[in-house]
């Protein structure tokens, strides 16, 4: 008889939260070992999860990071996004320790988006071609640009051999002037109930190549972190993302 594997959801009071909670409830080999939201996870909880999936916030999710950590148990999947740098370290110390999946995006549509993006980055000259990612979502948002956008940027920054923090344009306002070669320039729109937009638009002279991704239901972010759940569940430390998950990355 196959055991199921107990799985873990923080910010179970959140949309996201409640996605995943229903998503791993019409699942067979899972179950539902805890769900909590703030103040967070309790000794037990994380004693009685082999993988917890995280759409909290920043702070909860560095914090969980850190108490898995010193348990030494369990997994994590975390899908929270907006970190501070400080946060993101706490979130890496964990990985020496656990196993973390943590992405910016849990969809497959988006992790391929990615991929198509660093290797159009890698082909059109920062010379000719001006990079801008456009993202969208709805107005209960509360970080800019998405976890997503940073992710693309990423991407983008990667296939060009350089830090995205050396590049990246976040805003523009008033007078700027030209606009500088190889930068990566982001914009943001937030309304309504926007599930989430992503655009990546490599730009020319004479020709425009748009890449991208439509989210219809959030359920789709759900069903990938519980693949991730799966797949991360009894593996070793280390910090992971979709496209480890995926088997894009060796």
């Amino acid at each position: 008889m196959t055991v199921a594997i107990r799985i873990g959801v923080a910010g179970a009071r959140g949309r996201m939260g409640r996605a995943v909670a229903e998503v791993v409830e019409a699942r067979a080999g899972v179950l539902i070992a805890a769900q909590f939201g703030q103040p967070g996870a309790t000794d037990r909880d994380l004693a009685g999860c082999q993988v917890i999936i995280d759409f909290s916030s920043a702070s909860a999710s560095a914090d969980l990071s850190r108490r898995a950590a010193a348990a030494g148990r369990p997994a994590l999947v975390i899908g929270s996004t907006g970190l501070s740098d400080e946060q993101e370290a706490a979130v890496r110390a964990a990985a020496q320790t656990i196993a973390i999946v943590k992405s910016g995006n849990f969809s497959l549509g988006v992790n391929v988006l990615t991929g198509l993006a660093e290797q159009a980055a890698r082909r059109l000259s920062a010379a000719d071609w001006d990079i801008e990612i456009f993202e969208a979502h709805h107005r209960r948002k509360i970080d800019a640009p998405s976890g997503t956008a940073l992710m693309l940027g990423g991407a983008t920054a990667a296939g060009r051999g350089v830090a995205l923090s050396e590049v990246a344009v976040r805003t523009r306002d008033g007078v700027t002037g030209a606009r500088e070669a190889g930068a990566i320039g982001f914009a943001v729109l937030r309304g309504g109930g926007v599930i989430g937009e992503h655009s990546v638009v490599f730009a020319a002279e004479d020709e425009i190549l748009t890449l991208s991704h439509s989210a219809r239901d959030r359920r789709l972010f759900a069903r990938g972190a519980l693949e991730a759940a799966l797949w991360v569940a009894g593996r070793g430390p280390g910090l992971y993302d979709m496209m480890d998950v995926l088997g894009f990355r060796s």
